[in-house]
């Protein structure tokens, strides 16, 4: 009968038997993989640490063990567009696989480079370890139980989507808030994400969130409050202002955190093709609705199924959309910073008046939810 792991599987399984006689051809690769990539980390450490930042220290694995515990590749979590994701086991626990597929400009290297600084924060995802002995960096993460967040909001996990409660969504803002403004604030050079969106989120055993793909990262010299790069970063999420220029500020992560947090509370993608052409993406699209008084249909109808019966939901729902509104300011001088938004989601999360939070958008107006309510889809 045929190995169930198929040709794929024996293939590897041979490939570890070679690893471990440390012979041949194979073994010549294997130093060459590890000498481009061991060099190629280093630079890419001494540049993110030139402001004297501590990094985490984390474990060198190698190939024969990143194959022995991902089944050689087979147990697979999720793909992104330049790597896949998979589930493994190292020494007895549970552990996430990151395997880059696509390295352009060395992204691979800067993803272990920042989540070496940053792993000992409590909502980034954990780097335990790496392996340079493939072509490309895999990367070994502490395991998550309930996967990452789908392009809708909800909870993507073997292909099963389930809707968060509120005052999750809540939490999970403000807490993906709080790792920005460690980004942006903790070091002399503030690190410019650039890849902020619900995939780059992960929910542990107890829904705590994680913030992780790091490899796009970019810093602001010091002094200096822009820098300027190619263009990257996911549609519908990408700050229109740094497609056009190429121009990279803090405010470019308010931009992408802000179509997150809409995400969040419509339950709806960032792009949708569905939605005319003059109503995308959602910033625009949630602005033309609520200025036109239809509140109803931007929320997720699970959220107002909430709301029906706690009136905190309603009026923390309105600030909420308030807040993300002036995070995708088309101006970035209208936008707030990160840890003005953090500071706004702590108040949101303890208030129970709308009315409490400063500032509001422009764009909304003054309908509630009470006014609306009779309209909503059970």
């Amino acid at each position: 009968m045929e190995d169930s792991r198929g040709w794929f599987g024996r293939k590897f399984e041979r490939l570890q038997s070679r690893f471990s006689s440390h012979s041949g051809k194979l073994e010549k690769e294997r130093k060459r993989f590890l000498l481009k990539n061991g060099s190629k980390l280093l630079e890419e450490l001494i540049t993110c640490c030139k402001d004297k930042c501590r990094c985490n220290p984390i474990r060198s694995f190698s190939a024969k063990q990143v194959l022995e515990a991902t089944d050689y590749f087979q147990s697979q979590f999720s793909v992104d567009y330049n790597s896949k994701w998979y589930k493994g086991t190292l020494d007895d626990r549970l552990v996430l696989v990151k395997k880059y597929h696509l390295n352009d400009n060395n992204e691979g290297y800067r993803d272990i480079a920042i989540s070496c600084q940053m792993s000992s924060h409590k909502n980034v995802l954990k780097l335990l370890g790496c392996c340079l002995e493939f072509s490309d960096p895999v990367l070994v993460y502490e395991y998550v139980e309930n996967g990452h967040l789908s392009g809708r909001g909800c909870i993507d996990f073997d292909g099963s989507y389930l809707s968060l409660p509120w005052k999750m969504r809540l939490k999970v803002a403000k807490d993906i808030a709080n790792a920005i403004t460690y980004l942006h604030t903790t070091y002399l050079r503030p690190i410019i994400h650039r890849d902020i969106q619900p995939s780059s989120i992960f929910l542990d055993k107890d829904y705590v969130p994680k913030l992780c793909n790091f490899s796009l990262c970019i810093q602001i010299p010091e002094g200096e409050n822009f820098v300027e790069d190619v263009v990257k970063g996911s549609f519908g999420f990408a700050e229109p202002t740094y497609i056009r220029t190429g121009c990279v500020t803090e405010h470019t992560d308010v931009y992408s955190f802000g179509a997150t947090l809409l995400v969040l509370v419509t339950g709806q993608g960032a792009y949708d093709r569905s939605r005319p052409q003059n109503e995308n993406p959602i910033g625009t699209y949630v602005a033309n609705v609520i200025e036109n008084e239809r509140f109803v249909e931007v929320v997720d109808p699970k959220i107002l199924e909430e709301a029906e019966i706690d009136y905190e939901v309603k009026s923390q729902v309105q600030a909420f959309l308030k807040l993300a509104l002036r995070c995708v300011e088309r101006r970035r001088e209208d936008r707030p910073l990160i840890l003005d938004v953090a500071k706004e989601l702590v108040k949101i999360e303890r208030s129970t008046n709308w009315k409490d939070h400063i500032t509001p958008s422009p764009h909304l107006v003054s309908s509630s939810l009470n006014h609306k309510g009779q309209g909503h889809r059970s």
